[in-house]
């Protein structure tokens, strides 16, 4: 039987971070060999780790990776705020961002590189963390530049696309305010709302009229107008800037740029 010295199982420990007896007893099995040891602790504590996915992860940390020709945003979800702060978990949303930028425009799928490292957290953590989603914006070199924005607690992040001539200060800024406008930005301009929220808010205005008193049909005609103001709130470009209100964000973009699409996410929503 081979030795097993402290200095092999610290490296284990620290490779897995998994306790000292299981690291031990891997080792044990595995004759020694600190890979085969890791691949037996994975193997075992993998299994354990499937009967965890039905837990709550409602937290984790949201994380962005840009290049000239593409940007990505992910979301990672754990079960406790302590682990989303964990060091370990921070450089492994970052590491899933970065690798994201390889996958096909629009919406990415944890495939095994990914999925590698969400199980390895699993195990370290012994938390029930999940690749929540994630997505990717790409462009032609030259044709304009992607801003982003994660705040220091690591649960909302805002990745814009722009085209034209735009300074990266200036699109830090407008993330900065999707990040806190209230309320918050639903599309680029009044066309961009989908369509769901447009009519929420449609029905629950002609209810309050209906409400009121107001007959159907002048409840309705009553709404038109709340609507057209319900629009200039939520329509990025019309939005009053949070630094500056006496400037719309339409003002801070220019007339040399517009912005092409933007993502604001936030850790835990469903949608």
């Amino acid at each position: 039987m081979a030795e097993i010295n402290a200095k092999d199982v610290m490296n284990l420990r620290n490779r897995t971070g998994l306790p000292m007896m299981d690291c031990k007893s891997a080792l044990a099995e595995a004759e020694g060999n600190v890979d085969k040891a890791e691949e037996i602790l994975r193997k075992k504590l993998g299994a354990k780790m499937a009967g965890k996915t039905a837990r709550a992860a409602g937290e984790g940390r949201v994380a962005i990776s840009k290049s000239r020709e593409a940007a990505t945003i992910i979301e990672l979800r754990t079960e406790t705020d302590f682990t989303a702060k964990n060091e370990k978990f921070v450089n492994a949303a970052q590491k899933i961002a970065d690798l994201s930028i390889n996958a096909h425009a629009g919406a990415v799928v944890a495939d095994g590189p990914v999925q590698a490292i969400v199980d390895e957290l699993r195990i370290s953590t012994g938390e029930n963390v999940s690749f929540a989603r994630g997505h990717k914006f790409e462009q032609d070199p030259g044709s304009g530049a992607f801003g982003s924005y994660v705040h220091h607690d690591g649960k909302t992040g805002v990745l814009v696309q722009a085209e034209g001539s735009i300074s990266d200060e200036t699109l830090r800024e407008i993330c900065m305010h999707i990040t806190a406008a209230v309320p918050v930005p639903k599309g680029i301009t009044a066309n961009d709302v989908p369509a769901d929220v447009v009519e929420k808010e449609r029905k629950f205005r002609i209810e309050q009229a209906i409400e009121s008193g107001k007959p159907k049909e002048i409840a309705e005609k009553m709404v038109e107008g709340g609507m057209r103001k319900f629009f200039e709130e939520i329509s990025l470009m019309e939005q009053p800037w949070v630094r500056d209100p006496a400037k719309k964000i339409k003002d801070i973009v220019g007339p040399n740029a517009r912005i092409v699409a933007f993502l604001r996410w936030q850790v835990g929503e469903t949608a």
